[in-house]
């Protein structure tokens, strides 16, 4: 099968890869589409995804497709099933495991991180990893149900009111799905802090009451404050412009050595709440449920899409492609 194989920090090649066989508990899927996800372009850059990752390797880890083969223990799925891969493996015996933190596993591993994933024709996956979707949910649809399962676990850490005015920082693809789900909650007010000129007539057809330019952005106080940059820059401007007893979410992804300056008064004397959001634990139904309801909408997100040859030039070139979402479709 055609694959495109991160062999190192900076590389990439489209190259022949060997057909995998299915354990008795998983199944063979023919990927119909992947999402390029920024932790594809961390990995990419030499950082760790969610897990180490040890090349060469298959990567893609937001992914969808038919299912064309099964184990010979798998019962729940069949061949023809169309299906949405929530890549993450937990092993189940972990403290974090057995204390209703699987997400923290001690031994994650995670499709299209620690094994191969939708980066290429053919993906081996656990069964128990495998979601069927409605027959009207395109593959593209699919592939993005699993970013969409992340940005749910970390709306799940916010309280919002009708009184809560929220500032999103950073208006790209995971800014715009925040954005979604915070105006289904009939908030006060959405401002989002974003740069790019070309993305402000969709932020705001998705629902921003103000679309201004970070520069512009330091003077304001919001009560809930979402950063989906992951740039030191970002995260300490989201606890400045927390309010009193305003709630910070942290959930853009920073490389491992990043640290920020917090005043720790400021902390304080705000009563501020702070927390992160780490992948998408048991999300995937319900994000499959909102995108098949149309209550999120991903499709129109989509800014690029890219055939497997040309993976390896897009995945070079991402930050001056001007990139809201790649996907790959097949």
């Amino acid at each position: 099968m055609k694959a495109a194989v991160f062999q190192g920090k900076k590389q990439m090649e489209v190259m022949d890869w060997q057909y995998p066989a299915p354990s008795p508990q998983e199944v063979i899927v023919k990927v119909k589409s992947c999402g390029i996800c920024g932790t594809d372009q961390h990995i990419y850059h030499g950082h760790p995804g969610s897990a180490e990752v040890q090349p060469p390797i298959v990567l893609g880890h937001e992914l969808a497709g038919e299912v064309v083969e099964v184990g010979t223990e798998v019962s729940n799925l069949q061949k023809g099933d169309r299906v949405s891969i929530d890549p993450n493996i937990f092993c189940g015996a972990c403290e974090f495991c057995r204390s209703n933190r699987a997400h923290l596993c001690s031994h994650l591993q995670a499709v299209g991180v620690t094994r191969d994933g939708g980066m290429g024709e053919y993906c081996k996956v656990p069964a128990a990893n495998c979601y069927k979707i409605p027959d009207q949910m395109s593959f593209e649809e699919a592939a993005l149900v699993e970013p969409l399962g992340c940005v749910l676990h970390g709306f799940k850490k916010i309280h919002l009111s009708s009184l809560s005015k929220v500032l999103i920082i950073g208006g790209g693809f995971i800014g715009q799905l925040f954005l979604q789900l915070v105006k289904q909650q009939n908030v006060h007010s959405v401002i989002v802090s974003e740069p790019a000129e070309n993305k402000k007539e969709l932020l705001y057809h998705l629902g921003a009451d103000k679309v201004i330019h970070p520069m512009n952005a330091t003077s304001l106080v919001a009560d809930v404050v979402i950063e989906c940059v992951g740039r030191p820059e970002s995260m300490e401007l989201a606890v400045k412009s927390a309010a009193k007893g305003g709630q910070v979410l942290l959930f853009g992804v920073g490389r491992p050595e990043t640290t920020i300056s917090v005043s720790p008064f400021e902390i304080f004397s705000k009563e501020l709440t702070i927390k992160g959001s780490f992948i998408n634990p048991f999300t995937q139904e319900e994000a499959i449920s909102l995108i098949a309801k149309k209550v999120v909408d991903v499709h129109s997100l989509i800014s690029h899409r890219f055939t497997i040859e040309e993976i390896p030039s897009a995945m070079a070139d991402y930050p001056n492609l001007k990139i809201s979402k790649g996907i790959i479709v097949y």
